[in-house]
């Protein structure tokens, strides 16, 4: 097995203060990013902070920024790095630093249980729920989120403003919320509209920034939040859309 010493540029610090640290470290044919960071704490950097999980692409921990692109680190190859070329690996920038490469997420906890769960409809048991197929696989890609919060980090409304953390739920959770909306059984009420008047989505100006950093390639943009904007339009402002969720009780009057 070939290997090489490779130019590796760490952020280290806390919530005070912090700088990026150089090291030159080992780094052998096949690995990935998270290999280096746990060999660079097994060697020259024995407190550095890091969260990970599966190495596997699943659980969604190792989030951080490489050579300033949202990743993760057990998905990010070496071999797509140049040998001269430096990698920088730095802390999610939308959320505060614990410490090192560690953020703290609690903001998509938050807006997790802000999100009104799935309502079943009335007078039917749970084993009587009947969806069509084409129902079940319009949502489908939205449950393959692993939660790695990338989307919510390179989303521009939260990353340059922090003020709009308070009103805006960011992308993962309207995709959650366009999944319910989506959804035939569902009995909540209109959540296109309750997605635009209580968590924000009209701060989406939908550059697709969050489906281009998605490490499970689901097209958050097209398929979730581009259709709960036209949902929200159609119910708040189209007549007949407005009388048939009247008669059909999809508004919850």
């Amino acid at each position: 097995m070939s290997s090489h010493l490779h130019h590796f540029r760490v952020w280290r610090g806390d919530d005070t203060k912090g700088e990026l640290v150089d090291y030159p470290v080992e780094v052998n044919e096949g690995e990935v990013v998270l290999d280096v960071i746990h060999r660079l704490q097994a060697t020259e950097a024995g407190d550095l902070a890091v969260r990970w999980n599966c190495k596997a692409g699943k659980c969604g921990s190792c989030s951080a920024e490489i050579n300033g692109r949202p990743r993760l680190m057990c998905m990010t190859r070496m071999n797509t790095f140049d040998d001269e070329e430096i990698v920088t690996v730095t802390p999610l920038r939308s959320f505060p630093v614990i410490r090192d490469l560690v953020t703290d997420v609690s903001f998509n906890y938050t807006k997790a249980r802000e999100i009104p769960s799935f309502t079943p409809p009335e007078g039917v048991a749970p084993g009587e729920y009947r969806m069509a197929q084409v129902d079940v696989e319009r949502s489908q890609e939205f449950r393959k989120c692993i939660e790695c919060y990338l989307c919510q980090n390179t989303c521009h409304v939260v990353r340059d403003h922090e003020e709009n953390k308070e009103a805006f739920a960011g992308p993962r959770y309207l995709m959650r919320m366009a999944e319910l909306d989506m959804h035939p059984l569902d009995a909540h009420g209109n959540r296109a509209v309750e997605a635009q008047e209580e968590h924000g989505l009209g701060f989406c100006n939908i550059t697709k920034c969050c489906t281009e950093v998605c490490p499970e390639h689901i097209k958050i943009t097209d398929n979730a939040l581009i259709p709960l904007k036209e949902r929200a339009v159609d119910r708040k402002y189209d007549p007949l859309v407005w009388l048939g969720d009247k008669i059909f009780r999809r508004s919850g009057s």
